[in-house]
């Protein structure tokens, strides 16, 4: 039994090593040669692929029309002749070692129909049928064969398959999306759809007696019983002339089971890339709101915040002014734009509108005080390096007139910085318009103020001819920034119709308690700053010539009746807290739509108690006259509707009796012969006058015809 198992063990091993040298040669020798994968096809369609892999350098491809011996029934050995068929063939080649072979029927497979004389078409269903045979030779040597068995089937395309323009899809929401919606496919037969134009009579003899039912097959039901069209002369009652619906064939119950064609475009969702611009498009004027142009068709920009953030090139609208500052840390000089500026960035050509350009005109100043652009530093020093030249603030002035721009003046700020590890740079950068001197300013509403706008204030300015003309500016409340101190605090317009409150942040010492006056005049001095005005507009769109549209801003006189002293450490009455309070009212409607006006705008002041508080484990303010502590001074606004006035309060029987109340009742009697009045605008006042006659002719009618007056007749007699 060992022997046997020997024996077999070693034949099996012979034979691997006889497998593992043959295709090792096979191998060696497939190098030079080429070979077609797959070596058979069967084509169902105009075109076909394949892959010539191996040696491809000097291959020529041949095609040739074969059909089977018949005899053996075998395809003969490949040949290198090329004879002439309806396929073209291209090469294309994808690797060292691989060709794509590509094969493309150069014929119309359309059908041809009935006693048709075209003889490009196909006269049978079965349109092509037959056998190729692509050969790779080298040298007039065949190396490698590709068979391909074509069986291809004509397509059914109509005979009126119509031109190629565009569809015209009717109004969707009379009629529904096409008559046959089961005709899916273009220039086709839809299989069971009877109602498919591109099918044709011998089409439809296939599945007449299965076609698609209900309306996706185009089969609408007949017309309702209630049709006046329907009416027949054997079943239709006497009545039904009258009560009868002419309704439009149009008007079915199917229009609702198809989508009514509204577009609906899409919006773009929130992106954290910086946003594109896009071309800017060919203007001839300028309307507010259009963006700028450069000479080169570009948007001109300068830096302004998008999304809280300063970016370095944001287009500029037309009358749009834009007031921007840029807080930017500086541990090394800049380079880039802004901040270092040639004189070809600012004095560039501007389009005006009118077909013409305007030249900025720049002027260069240097700043003196660099204390509003250097808000802080790590360690104040003159031992570091200094920047020449920096940008400090870019102020353009658009003087324009109707659509269009007359010129355009450039304030270019520039300064030395001195760096000292790190510094934050202020930057400023504003576009105003000017028409003339005066500033554009925008509107709050029209006519009535638009929730969310600024108040529009005003002071007076008094011209040389006399006459009185108000100068737009606003009411501001405090808005802190960085450190939230009323030096470095800024100022935000009262917003209508929206409360607020804010504040900042004033450092008091014990040496500035010594000296209560002076700080109750700073304290009042900086609330002073919030609002300058004398007077504040009644309407959205004021007209400064016209007094009647302004109304004078009302003080509250602190009451100074309970006087307190002041002690070392220690001041009373400080005007800590400054409140704005607005009446408005409704004033009108527009197109249904109530306009607001302010009717009184009053400001008042809350006096505090400014003490310092030595209690506890810090008592370094008490003790060092120099070191400060921190005190809030506040504004607040508060917006307040003015009830409209109804008239006297109702007695308890009127809010209690509703009978003949229409507003709190649904019958209102008192609205009976409301029809045959002149309020009534249904219909012309002379056809409801008439018909109301009618009716009143009818009750008398009845009333005389009716039981009670038969019987007072009977008596009578």
């Amino acid at each position: 039994m060992a022997n046997v198992l020997d024996m077999f063990l070693s034949r099996v091993f012979i034979s691997r090593q006889v497998t593992c040298v043959i295709l090792f040669i096979s191998l060696t020798h497939t190098q030079n040669t080429v070979v077609f994968q797959p070596s058979h096809l069967t084509a169902t369609g105009p075109t076909v692929t394949a892959l010539l892999l191996g040696h491809t350098s000097d291959i020529s491809l041949n095609v040739r029309s074969v059909s089977p011996s018949n005899t053996t029934g075998q395809i003969g050995s490949p040949s290198c002749r090329s004879d002439l068929t309806e396929w073209v063939l291209t090469t294309e080649q994808v690797g060292k070692t691989a060709v794509r072979v590509q094969l493309r029927l150069e014929r119309n497979l359309r059908l041809c129909g009935d006693n048709e004389t075209d003889t490009d078409c196909c006269p049978k269903p079965l349109c092509v049928l037959e056998t190729l045979q692509v050969s790779a030779c080298v040298g007039g040597t065949p190396q490698a064969s590709l068979l391909i068995q074509a069986k291809i089937h004509a397509l059914l395309v109509p005979a009126n398959a119509g031109s190629d323009n565009i569809t015209v899809i009717p109004n969707q929401v009379y009629q529904p999306l096409g008559s046959c919606p089961c005709d899916l496919t273009f220039r086709a037969c839809d299989v069971r759809c009877c109602c498919d134009e591109d099918c044709s009579i011998e089409e439809l003899k296939l599945f007449v007696s299965h076609c698609l039912p209900g309306p996706f097959g185009g089969q609408a039901s007949a017309a309702p019983g209630y049709q006046c069209s329907v009416q027949s002369s054997e079943n239709s009652p006497d009545w039904f002339p009258f009560l009868c619906v002419n309704s439009p064939p149009e008007n079915n119950p199917y229009l609702g089971l198809f989508y009514q064609g509204n577009k609906i475009t899409a919006k773009p969702g929130p992106s954290f890339q910086s946003p594109a611009l896009s071309a800017p498009l060919p203007v001839t004027a300028y309307i507010q709101g259009s963006p700028i142009l450069s000479s080169n068709e570009k948007y001109f920009t300068i830096p302004q915040k998008v999304l809280g953030q300063c970016v370095n090139s944001a287009p500029v609208a037309f009358l749009k002014n834009v007031k921007v500052k840029c807080v930017t840390v500086l541990r090394s000089c800049p380079t880039g734009f802004p901040f270092q500026t040639r004189p070809t960035d600012l004095s560039i050509t501007v389009k005006n509108g009118q077909g013409g350009d305007v030249v900025v005109d720049v002027i260069d100043e240097v700043a003196i005080d660099m204390s509003q652009f250097i808000s802080s530093t790590d360690a104040p020093s003159d031992e570091g390096p200094v920047c020449e030249n920096v940008t400090l603030a870019l102020d353009y002035k658009f003087y324009w007139k109707g659509n269009g721009i007359t010129s355009v003046t450039l304030t270019h700020i520039v300064g030395a910085i001195t760096l000292d590890r790190s510094v934050a740079l202020t930057t400023r950068y504003s576009a105003v318009f000017l028409n003339g001197e005066l500033m554009g300013e925008p509107n709050s509403g029209n006519p009535g103020y638009q929730v969310g706008r600024p108040v529009i204030a005003g002071t007076l300015d008094t011209l040389d001819n006399n006459t009185g003309s108000v100068q737009r500016t606003s009411v501001n409340v405090w808005k802190p920034v960085s450190d939230g101190l009323c030096s470095t605090a800024e100022m935000k317009p009262v917003l209508f119709g929206e409360n607020s409150t804010s504040g900042c942040l004033l450092p008091v010492s014990r040496q500035n308690l010594t000296q209560c006056d002076l700080l109750r005049e700073a304290v009042a001095s900086l609330q002073a700053a919030l609002i300058t005005a004398t007077y504040v507009a009644k309407s959205g769109n004021p007209d400064p010539l016209t007094m009647t549209d302004w109304v004078n801003i009302s003080y509250v006189t602190l009451n100074s009746s309970t006087t307190m002293e002041d002690t070392t450490s220690s001041c009373h009455g400080v005007p800590s807290h400054q409140h704005i309070h607005v009446w408005s009212l409704i004033a009108g409607m527009v197109e249904g739509i109530p306009q607001r006006n302010i009717r009184v705008l009053q400001v008042s002041y809350s006096l505090s108690h400014w003490a310092l508080d030595c209690g506890g484990g810090d008592v370094s303010t008490c003790m060092d006259p120099l070191e400060t502590k921190l005190f809030p001074i506040t504004s607040s606004v508060t917006f307040t509707d003015v009830p409209i006035n109804t008239g006297p309060p109702k007695t308890r029987f009127q809010v209690n009796f509703t009978e003949y109340d229409c507003n709190r009742n649904d019958v209102c009697w008192p609205e009976l012969a409301f029809p045959i009045t002149k309020y009534y605008t249904g219909e012309p006042y002379s056809q409801a006058l008439a018909k109301g006659l009618i009716l009143v002719f009818f009750f008398i009618t009845a009333s005389v015809l009716g039981t009670p007056w038969r019987q007072i007749r009977q008596a009578w007699t």
